[in-house]
């Protein structure tokens, strides 16, 4: 399996893409993030709980103002993932100290025969390297254009 079989731009969709997040806080943003999933308050209430356990073993803040919230989670049958901005900055307890801007929250189903999980990670981890501070991503109202931008991203990460 080549980490080529997925791509970032497959699993964003617009619909599923904040640019304007408004909490101030990690939990906020959890919460604002998992609100654009197609999860039920329950389920919701429950992943947040998830994501937050997870942030407690180290922030998933990888440093530049990007964060990568993850779990796994019976809740669902596919990979989701949601693509939130905050433009002031959330504190995430990132490895730089910095807060975090862009957040890729990425829930998998416990069973994921292709590792579409832990590729999804490793591939918003490259994305990363390439963006700086004034990059499209952290800059654009649209989330058409943020996603073309991932696209653009994704191309070079070769």
């Amino acid at each position: 399996m080549g980490s080529a079989s997925i791509k970032l731009t497959a699993l964003i969709k617009p619909a599923q893409v904040n640019l304007a997040l408004k909490a101030g806080s990690r939990d906020g943003v959890l919460k604002e993030l998992l609100a654009m999933s197609s999860l039920g308050e329950k389920a919701q209430q429950i992943l947040l709980v998830n994501l937050k356990q997870r942030e407690e073993l180290g922030s998933t803040g990888i440093g530049k103002g990007i964060a990568i919230p993850h779990c796994r989670s019976l809740m669902l049958n596919s990979l989701t993932l949601l693509v939130g901005r905050s433009k002031p900055g959330v504190e995430f307890e990132a490895i730089d100290k910095k807060p975090a801007r862009l957040f890729f929250l990425i829930i998998a189903p416990p069973h994921d025969p292709q590792n579409q999980y832990l590729i999804t990670l490793g591939q918003i981890a490259q994305l990363a390297k390439q963006v700086t501070a004034t990059d499209d991503l952290f800059t654009t109202d649209d989330p058409q254009a943020f996603i073309a931008r991932v696209a653009e991203l994704e191309k070079n990460a070769k």
